[in-house]
């Protein structure tokens, strides 16, 4: 996410924290740098526009270039600028008032709503909501058949319309069958088209006008970039949107359609979609975004995800088994389906504040999801007595281990090795010392926690 523009306005500022001493055509320099590189991400041209009159008027004021880092507070003053520009504040869903809650899912064909649709029902469901799926695309033979299989996959219910039935009709029966069955949040997915036509619009107006919603999320590909924007703002002025849910966030490098839509359509971004699994749905937050624009990371979003997929007993049970010197292959792989359960490891990664300096590196490692896959895979292939005991894998056994997960042996070697400095490692950690009160004391054996 934003990887193209981070580095290019990295290199922007790298250049400003050169001079000791910051004068009016340094910032100019550095502000055209960061005009190129807003238009490059694709962000909105009136939008760029007015935001580098912006950081530029505030930039050359006297309390910046008088400051002791004239770069730093330049840096600051984008940041802060980012911010207002993403939205200025986390925007949250309105799920007081009046119940049930009804939220209508619209946008063009192929923008992500149906997977969005059970996203969002999935995140209600686990802060404690009574979320119910309307399937409203009556057009697109496979839209009902897939919110079903979704439906199903998360546990939630999901109305029973069929292709022959108007949406209208299928929006008002499900409001009703929700409100008889104690549903406090209904969710409906509507139809796209491949633009933006009459016809469409006006089965939008009707829904609203049938059901009376309390949201209405424009659903758009973030990859698309000013198109998005450009979409988003006619729905919005033929509709009245209450916010938007950008899909495909992971894959966008660029970030156009992030750093347009709220100062276009004057609508929040309340959602982004970083990936295909049905938790792949974040609540946006502005001031988290502009730090990872900026190569400042996201710790903070870092750690929500963490806790999201930690398992409290296993991790006190982990912490018991490190302290007795007692951690398996077993729960090896355990802590790697954790990690995976976490997302992306490119996404993880970025979120790690100074993370980019380090990917500049020339030899600089990348992250590999499919390194991880086939340590899982290896470990897998052991019996659980293998996993448990890892003394006794002689070398028939690395070799039956590799046929099995269709892995070498020298891979095999490699997982088994890294394990083993991981385990000398710990041990060593249990064993420092450090100094306080002027005192050398041992490290406490329940550190690793």
């Amino acid at each position: 996410m934003f990887e193209n523009l981070t580095e290019r306005l990295e290199g922007a500022f790298k250049k400003l924290r050169g001079h000791g001493k910051l004068t009016e055509e340094n910032i100019q320099e550095a502000m055209q740098e960061v005009r190129r590189a807003l238009l490059e991400a694709d962000v909105n041209f009136k939008v760029v526009r007015d935001f580098i009159a912006s950081v530029t008027e505030k930039a050359v004021g006297r309390e910046v270039l008088a400051s002791l880092s004239p770069g730093q507070q330049v840096v600051k003053v984008v940041h802060d600028e980012l911010v207002e520009l993403l939205g200025s504040k986390t925007e949250s869903l309105k799920l007081d008032g009046r119940q049930p809650v009804t939220i209508m899912l619209a946008g063009l064909q192929g923008s992500g709503k149906t997977t969005t649709a059970a996203k969002l029902a999935r995140r209600l469901q686990k802060q404690g909501r009574r979320p119910f799926l309307v399937p409203a695309d009556v057009y697109r033979p496979a839209a009902i058949e897939q919110l079903h299989v979704l439906g199903e996959r998360i546990g939630v219910p999901v109305f029973g319309s069929t292709p022959e039935d108007q949406p209208v009709e299928i929006s008002r029966r499900a409001l009703a069958e929700a409100r008889d069955k104690g549903y406090d949040t209904v969710i409906i997915d509507t139809a796209g088209r491949l633009h933006v036509d009459e016809e469409l619009m006006e089965e939008l107006r009707q829904i609203s006008r049938a059901v009376s919603l309390t949201e209405v999320l424009f659903v758009a590909d973030a990859m698309t970039g000013q198109d998005a924007v450009t979409v988003a703002d006619r729905f919005n002025s033929d509709l009245e949107i209450t916010g938007v849910v950008l899909t495909k966030m992971e894959g966008d490098a660029r970030g156009g359609a992030a750093l347009s839509v709220k100062k276009v359509t004057g609508k929040p971004i309340k959602f982004v979609g970083v990936g295909e699994g049905v938790d792949a749905l974040e609540v946006f937050h502005p001031d988290r975004a502009a730090s990872r624009i900026l190569g400042m990371g996201d710790i903070l979003s870092l750690i929500e995800k963490a806790e999201e997929v930690v398992d409290q007993k296993k991790a006190k049970k982990l912490a018991r088994k490190l302290q007795k010197n007692a951690f398996t292959l077993e729960d090896f792989l355990d802590q790697i389906q954790q990690i995976k359960k976490m997302g992306n490891l490119e996404e993880l990664m970025g979120m790690i504040p100074g993370i980019n300096k380090f990917r500049q590196l020339k030899d600089a490692p990348k992250p590999d999801e499919k390194e991880l896959a086939r340590t899982e895979a290896i470990i897998r292939s052991m019996t659980r007595e293998e996993r448990c005991k890892h003394q006794i894998i002689n070398a028939s056994r690395r070799r039956r281990i590799a046929k099995g997960s269709g892995t070498s042996v020298n891979e095999v070697n490699r997982v088994i090795k890294s394990y083993t400095m991981m385990l000398k490692m710990m041990k060593k950690m249990r064993g420092k010392s450090f100094v306080r009160g002027g005192k050398r004391r041992k490290l406490p054996k329940g550190l690793v926690r």
